[in-house]
This record gives C-alpha cells, structure tokens and sequence, in this order.
C-alpha cells in the first residue's frame, strides 16, 4: 500500500509543475511507518552588490539571501552566475591572503593583452575574464543539511570577477529539497 503526496513547482521564472510521489505506508521488513517527505524545488535570482577586480568570499551575502533552506532537511542547492566574466568557486574562508594569491596566479597564468587575442575591442581585461570564468566556472551545487549550508569548516564561496569594473552580479538560486513533516 503506498501513499500519495502531491508536489508543487515553481520557478522564478512562472513555469510550474506539479507531480505525484509515491511513499509506501509500510516498508517491506520494518513495522515502523515512514515519515511523510515533501520535496519542494524553489528557484529565484539574487543580485550581489558590484566588487572590485579579484576574488570575494560572498557565503554571508548568499546565505542572508537564501533563507528558505531553513527548513530543508536534506538537500541541494545551486548558484548559477549569469554573466561570462565572474565566476563561482569554493576554496578556503579563514585566510584572506588565498584570495590575493589565487588573483596573483589567475592574472599571472592568463594575462592581458596576449598577442594571440582576437576578441579585444570590450578592454584589456575583458578577453582574460572569459577566459577565469571558463576555467573556473559558472555554478556550484552545495548540499544542504538541517536548514544549512553543508560546506567544510575552512570552505566559503568565492565570486571571481575578472573585470575591472564587473558591476553587480545576478545569481540564479535553484533550492531542492525534502522536509520531513
């Protein structure tokens, strides 16, 4: 015998879904009932404010921007930057000197005006931005656990923004996960 629970999608873009989950009312071997999950999907855009060229630990700013994870049990969530010369990446949040030395590297590693470039009528900076968003990436999925973020104890999210004058950022915030009631 199995139970039925509706669920519901919506993204911030006004597409919805709904589906139905199937959940036995008692597992084979156990006597214990299972709890009822519901699984919701949630998605929005947040804006980050406009920093200087560098890297950026934002975990503060994204978590004061998510606040429906609090009552997620288990889940995902993913940080999509919608831009192609910023990036998202995790590395260490305690010593500030790793973000100056992963810039030092970056600008080091994929320089500005290299005689090879075709693509230079946006600035000096513009080509070797796309190229640090390329290789470090658009998006980041993290897992969620009881309402938090589950990132190690020296993690935090990065923003690289490899431009000179980047502006703000738009991320889109797609949130799934299952609470159980």
């Amino acid at each position: 015998m199995t139970e039925s629970i509706l669920t519901h999608f919506e993204s911030g873009h006004g597409n919805k879904a709904s589906f139905n989950v199937a959940i036995p009312a008692n597992p084979v071997g156990s006597n214990k009932l299972i709890e009822k999950v519901m699984t919701m999907w949630q998605q929005k855009q947040i804006r980050l404010k406009a920093k200087q060229r560098g890297f950026h630990l934002i975990t503060d700013e994204i978590e004061q921007q998510i606040a429906e994870i609090s009552s997620i049990h288990i889940g995902l969530i993913n940080l999509f930057i919608q831009h192609t010369s910023a990036s998202l990446t995790l590395n260490e949040n305690a010593d500030p000197t790793v973000r100056s030395d992963m810039e030092a590297h970056f600008n080091q590693s994929v320089p500005e005006r290299a005689p090879y470039y075709q693509h230079t009528y946006e600035g000096d900076d513009d080509m070797p931005a796309h190229i640090k968003a390329s290789t470090l990436g658009s998006s980041l999925t993290i897992p969620i656990n009881n309402g938090r973020l589950a990132l190690g104890t020296w993690q935090g999210i990065y923003l690289g923004e490899h431009r000179d004058h980047g502006g703000s950022r738009t991320i889109i915030v797609t949130i799934q996960g299952e609470n159980t009631k």
